[in-house]
């Protein structure tokens, strides 16, 4: 609403501050004119407030009415919903009375998102507001710190850590901000800022004040000085939305009855018609039973999916709300990997809005429950699952008092001053009958109310149930009915209203207002004007976002009006090409500092993306997934983009080098899911059609990608030469990304050679290209090899400062499974510097993530670890058990490396337990592994645990010339082994030492070292 003439202005701000509430016109006139009376004050004041009727009503009919006079003075008569101060108020008193942090932190997450700059800001300087002013900005900090708080129970600390700097600095000595901003950065990994943050405020309050930090302050910074287990964050357990700001009408016997069938039975589907409340009540039953369930209450909104729909796609979403990676393992459908990652789990799924997916959705939850014993699935649908066990819910309308009642409390929310009272009681309880008490159709009806009036109102939906009484008798009753209300809703529209929320109806899952604007745009319709008009006359809702949806069966109704109108081609032809542009622009910031707003963007709109690249033409198509790959990659959703990439070839067209990028894609994404013997093959198939196609940079960076992802498998020498030769065409064209990502690569190959010294130069100088790139996910690469250098030369203290310094990055981007990664380097370090029982502790939180995200390799990298943690603790049993466990899995995808050092570390178990035939047998298996690598650490690994085997048998001799090639092999590449490390050689050389003696062993291990060819097994 525009008010054009600063004394209204001001005006409607002074009856603002007491909405509901008269104020004098003497009042009045002198905070408009303060001591410059005007000649005639009550005639220039009654000229302002027609005015301000004028505006007021000009902004919706009736709006005159809102200002009344009386004996009192003037009242402007609002409801304190209607008012965004009123609003605020009551999220956040709403959000106080929240059970969970979840609803309070979304709660309050809406309330600040009112504040659109300061309070009363025209007015700011006038004495009448400036209580108000003051009153507001408390209650915005108090709001402030306790989303703060709610954050910090869900574990958002990284984000918050950064979001909360402005305010305190802005506010610096407001204890409750500061101790929540100090918690964000301990458990950010900032441990030290944190520390300073508590000094800064201790050293400014005794100066400023001359207080000392309150004792709760004092209490948390204790905390953190002895790194209190009490600081750890809280894991997040639930993505159920926060609880809608209306309240939830004559259902409290329903949410028990779901309750009691959700405790007893494994499979619960709540059936009845569009509209009669499912969704809502399926959702109040499982945030009121969250705590029933360890592991979680998760939410999968099935509605954006198509009719097409397979039980893969299905996985896909219950995948993503879940969380869980579609990480690296051997080759298996994506209802198999999301039946591994749930496996062992107590949670509860909801499966919301199944009907038009039913078949893939029962085959799914049908898998899921046989394979997860203690998981339980509550479904929504129009029809039963039709499977073993399913215990069924038919949602009733409501009975007509709680009818009554519903329609009573939304038409006073959208009349104000409407109440239900013996004269309208009759038209009411008729009106709910009408439409037989269902929640939709009632909310719609009562949007209404404030036009037309109830006796209207009731005269009006009985015209046109009599109309619909003519239609298809065969259609359900309650299905007519909720068409005559849409239908009656949208009769009053706008052509422009109507035109805008028709087209709305192609999107998936909502759109933002940019992609609204785009896809229903047309001359002379202004989308920004009409959507609010819209959101309204609820027939959009409004998301956080913000982001504007339509109700499942609005959006029904209009995709039917758009067919009619026969621009229903046209309008998804407009929608798949503003996804493609959206798709290409994200492109390059998922290489930039942009990188965690567009992944959380790209987030957002992987329905209404999915929605496009079905749509799309073969080209179209191409350039869509070609554009979304990396995004995919980053968010480990390896099987959806093979999925994605193999429709968008399916669908032929293309320009070449789209067709050769996107064949590049697919290669990569399968060599990363499932590794595999023929990889060097996949990958030459890969890059052949580039030798004709004379895209140099295409080629590179297909060459660098199909390295990248196979780097620590198949051949090296093929490996590096591949990125050497991309590296070199990467700074011919100035390609600063492809140069630092070239260089990491390489890097991590230096590994496998022992270049240390390669490792370090390549290592930072992609550190450094990727940080001045503002990469992210480029500085976790970087720095991984820099820890892995630090760790192998004993440098521990620099190997925790990098991880550390890069955990809250994987964090910030949502990689947990890197998250997880960085977790087991810590534990090594633990390990390696003696502290069993933090590194036990880190290694098992790891294993935690990584199973929780279905993250394959971390958990096989954090199981291992745990094995290393039970042989150093002299737990041999449970060593061996932890070591075993992946084993499998790196045969499966070609894990040589891991092989290696796991046969190793098993070896070395069976020497402990005295068992030197078996020891031996495992060191070899080791040692072919190691030596079809080419490692000379592995290869020493493997020579120091034959070594051990030997001795242990006899055999002390042969025993100190391998000890004696392998620390030839160490020194070759400058990296002896570090003392932390020592202890299995130490115990076998002690054994030779004792066999042979001072002299003879030291001779035997002399010519052991000076032998590069020493036979190394024993017949």
């Amino acid at each position: 609403m525009r008010v054009p003439e600063a004394k209204v202005r001001t005006l409607l701000a002074d009856l603002l501050v007491t909405p509901g509430r008269p104020v004098p016109a003497d009042r009045l006139v002198h905070d408009l004119w303060g001591d410059r009376t005007p000649r005639n004050p009550s005639g220039t004041l009654q000229a302002r407030i027609s005015q301000l009727r004028r505006v007021l009503e000009d902004a919706e009919p009736g709006g005159r009415e809102l200002v009344v006079f009386g004996p009192s003075g003037y009242t402007l008569r609002v409801a304190d919903d209607a008012v965004d101060a009123g609003r605020f108020t009551a999220l956040a008193a709403r959000a106080r009375q929240a059970a969970d942090p979840h609803s309070r932190a979304r709660l309050l997450a809406d309330a600040l998102a009112l504040w659109r700059g300061p309070a009363f800001a025209d007015v700011a300087d006038t004495p009448f507001a400036q209580p108000a002013i003051a009153r507001l900005e408390e209650e915005r900090l108090a709001a402030l710190e306790e989303q703060a708080e709610a954050r910090l129970d869900l574990g958002d600390h990284v984000r918050l850590a950064a979001d909360l700097a402005g305010a305190v600095a802005a506010h610096p000595l407001r204890e409750r901000l500061r101790a929540a901003h100090l918690l964000a950065l301990y458990r950010a990994g900032r441990q030290g800022e944190a520390l300073a943050g508590y000094e800064e405020l201790r050293r400014r309050l005794a100066e400023e004040l001359g207080v000392d930090p309150s004792p709760e302050l004092a209490g948390l910074h204790q905390a953190m000085l002895r790194r209190s287990p009490s600081l750890a964050p809280v894991r997040r357990r639930t993505n159920l939305p926060a609880a809608p700001l209306n309240t939830l009408v004559g259902r409290d016997d329903a949410i028990a009855d779901v309750r009691a069938l959700v405790a007893e039975h494994r499979l619960v589907t709540l059936t009845g018609p569009g509209g009669v409340g499912k969704t809502r009540l399926a959702l109040e039953a499982a945030a009121r039973a969250a705590d029933d369930f360890p592991d979680g209450v998760w939410l999968a909104e099935l509605a954006p999916l198509p009719r097409t729909a397979t039980a893969a796609d299905v996985a896909d979403v219950l995948t993503a709300a879940l969380g869980v990676c579609d990480d690296p393992g051997p080759d298996m459908p994506p209802e198999r990997r999301l039946a591994e990652a749930v496996r062992g789990r107590e949670a509860l799924l909801v499966l919301d809005n199944c009907e038009h997916v039913v078949e893939p959705v029962a085959a799914l939850a049908g898998r899921l429950l046989e394979d997860a014993p203690k998981l339980r699935v509550l479904a929504t649908g129009r029809e039963p699952l039709v499977l073993s066990g399913e215990r069924l819910y038919v949602v009733p309308p409501l009975d007509e008092p709680s009818a009554v009642r519903l329609f009573a409390e939304r038409a006073a929310a959208a009349a104000s001053g409407f109440t239900l009272d013996a004269d309208n009681r009759s038209a009411v309880a008729t009106i709910c009958r009408r439409l037989d008490g269902l929640p939709l159709a009632l909310e719609l009806a009562a949007t209404r109310v404030r036009a037309l009036g109830v006796q209207e109102l009731a005269a009006r939906l009985d015209d046109r149930f009599r109309l619909l009484a003519a239609g298809p008798r065969d259609a359900p009753a309650r299905q007519r009915t909720l068409r005559a209300v849409i239908d009656w809703s949208w009769e009053p529209l706008t052509e422009a209203e109507r035109l805008v929320l028709r087209r709305l109806a192609v999107h998936a899952d909502g759109c933002t207002l940019e992609a609204a604007e785009e896809v229903c745009a047309e001359d002379g319709v202004d989308v920004l004007d009409v959507l609010p008009r819209l959101v309204d006359r609820s027939l959009v809702v409004v998301a956080p976002g913000p982001r504007y949806r339509l109700l499942e069966s609005v959006t029904a109704y209009c995709r039917e009006r758009l067919r009619d109108t026969g621009e229903d081609e046209r309008i998804r032809r407009r929608h798949t090409a503003y996804y493609i542009r959206l798709a290409e622009r994200a492109a390059p910031r998922l290489r930039g500092p942009g990188q965690r707003e567009w992944l959380e963007r790209l987030d957002r709109e992987s329905a209404n993306l999915r929605v496009a690249l079905d749509n799309a033409g073969g080209d179209d198509a191409l350039r869509l997934v070609n554009a979304l790959t990396w995004y995919w990659f980053l968010r480990s959703r390896f099987g959806e983009a093979r999925r994605c990439l193999a429709l968008a070839l399916s669908k032929g067209g293309g320009p070449a080098v789209a067709r050769a990028d996107a064949e590049t894609w697919l290669a990569g994404m399968t060599l990363v899911s499932h590794g595999g013997t023929v990889a060097e093959e996949t990958i030459a198939a890969a890059l052949k059609p580039y030798d004709d196609l004379g895209a140099p940079l295409a080629r590179a960076r297909a060459a660098w990608f199909l390295t990248f992802v196979f780097w620590g498998y198949g051949d090296h020498v093929r490996h590096l030469r591949r990125v050497d030769d991309a590296l070199a065409v990467f700074r011919a064209h100035g390609d600063r990304w492809g140069e630092a990502a070239a260089l990491s690569t390489r890097a991590k190959l230096a590994i496998g050679r022992g270049d240390l010294a390669g490792l370090r130069r390549d290592a930072e100088q992609a550190l450094r290209l990727f940080t001045e790139l503002g990469d992210e996910w480029g500085r976790l690469e970087a720095a991984h090899a820099l820890t892995h250098r630090a760790e192998i030369t004993g440098d521990y203290a620099e190997a925790a400062r990098l991880v550390r310094q890069t955990l809250p990055l994987a964090e910030d981007l949502g990689m947990w499974s890197e998250v997880s990664f960085r977790l087991s380097a810590l534990g090594r370090i633990a390990l390696l510097t003696g502290d069993l029982a933090q590194a036990g502790e880190l290694h098992e939180r790891a294993r935690r993530l990584a199973v929780d995200r279905s993250a394959k390799a971390a958990q096989e990298f954090a199981e291992i670890g745990l094995g290393l943690v039970a042989r150093r603790a002299g737990d041999l049993d449970a060593a061996e058990a932890h070591l075993r466990a992946p084993l499998e899995w790196l045969r499966g995808v070609g894990g040589t490396p891991g092989i290696a050092l796991v046969m190793a570390q098993l070896g070395y178990i069976a020497e402990e337990r005295g068992d030197a035939a078996t020891a031996l047998a495992r060191h070899r298996e080791g040692y072919e592994a190691a030596r079809s690598l080419g490692d000379p650490r592995a290869i020493a690994l493997a020579l120091e645990g034959l070594a051990g085997a030997y001795s242990l048998a006899g055999e002390h001799a042969h025993a100190a010339r391998l000890l004696g090639a392998a620390a030839a092999a160490r020194e070759a590449v400058g990296a002896p082994l570090p003392p932390a490390e020592r202890g299995d050689v130490d115990r076998a050389a002690a054994r030779c030492l004792a066999a042979l003696g001072a002299d003879g062993f030291a001779a035997t291990f002399t010519r052991g070292n000076a032998d590069r060819h020493i036979a190394v097994f024993r017949a």
